[in-house]
């Protein structure tokens, strides 16, 4: 069952590395690899986190603001953009056996950063998070989207994270 003390793994400095497709919605696209750092900190006694992510490879910075809903029982996770300035639409989840599930809804092409391929303007996506391989010293991310309101999913995006010294 999920808590409000899910995230709290994730307080913390980190070392980053960054393993992305170059066009989101192209499974034939290639993989570029950066790293990165993120620094994490509690809010509202852990019910809530914000992190902020720096790319330097993309001249860009990211930050997550995770809010925990007592009454759901479920995490909203809200990304924003240094490159746009703007807040993405949230996806929303759990944790069920240290591995949280996180879905929402989201139009290409501003997407999450996209790295700017061929993605049509306008096109719809299911947005999934995932956070797997939980653990003090580091943790996974990926990011899938799907076309199809989830029955395939392309992951285009994976974060590798280790616990800074």
């Amino acid at each position: 069952m999920s808590s409000p003390h899910d995230f709290d793994f994730f307080h913390g400095d980190w070392q980053v590395l960054h393993r992305r497709r170059t066009d989101f919605l192209d499974p034939d696209s290639a993989w570029e690899e950066f790293s990165g750092t993120s620094r994490c900190r509690p809010l509202f006694d852990g019910a809530a986190n914000i992190d902020e992510i720096d790319m330097p490879h993309l001249g860009s910075k990211g930050a997550t603001l995770r809010l925990f809903d007592r009454e759901t029982e479920q995490w909203s996770l809200n990304w924003a953009s240094s490159r746009t300035g703007t807040l993405f639409p949230p996806v929303f989840g759990r944790f069920e056996d240290d591995r949280g599930e996180f879905y929402g809804d989201d139009t290409l092409p501003h997407s999450r950063l996209r790295s700017g391929g061929g993605t049509p303007i306008g096109k719809d996506v299911r947005v999934r998070f995932v956070w797997s391989d939980v653990s003090a010293t580091g943790a996974r991310w990926e990011q899938a989207f799907s076309l199809d309101d989830g029955d395939t999913w392309l992951t285009n995006w994976v974060m590798e994270f280790t616990r800074a010294s």
